[in-house]
């Protein structure tokens, strides 16, 4: 199942490379709970707003909740980002997968550890 969901994302995204641009990598490693990064980490939950600056990121509205799927390593000085998709009331930014501040959430429910290093690629940051 994993791996046909892998090929199939793979091809959206070829699809989609045409209209789209790969933009600055925000980390060369993330923490996951599988090796393909498909399986949800965490349920969070939205302690303030966060206005997203580009693409690369989700507006998160206060109260809202967040699946967990990776969480970027820390590099160079850049923030801790993790990856997730708005559960919620506000329709419009559900199931889109973006990153947010770490900082932003609290975790509620943990299903599964972020135990396995997996590097990054320029996927992880494309957007539409």
């Amino acid at each position: 199942m994993a791996k046909v969901l892998i090929l199939l994302l793979g091809s959206l995204v070829a699809l989609c490379a045409g209209h789209g641009v790969f933009m600055e990598k925000l980390s060369s490693k993330k923490l996951c709970a599988d090796e393909e990064c498909v399986y949800t980490i965490s349920l969070a939950k939205a302690q303030d707003d966060y206005n997203a600056p580009d693409c690369r990121f989700i507006n998160v509205k206060k109260g809202q909740q967040i699946y967990v799927y990776s969480k970027l390593v820390k590099e160079n000085g850049a923030g801790e980002f993790w990856a997730g998709s708005v559960y919620g009331d506000h329709q419009d930014e559900m199931g889109i997968v973006g990153y947010f501040p770490c900082n932003l959430v609290e975790e509620q429910r943990v299903y599964q550890e972020a135990t396995k290093e997996v590097p990054t690629t320029d996927i992880d940051f494309f957007c539409e």
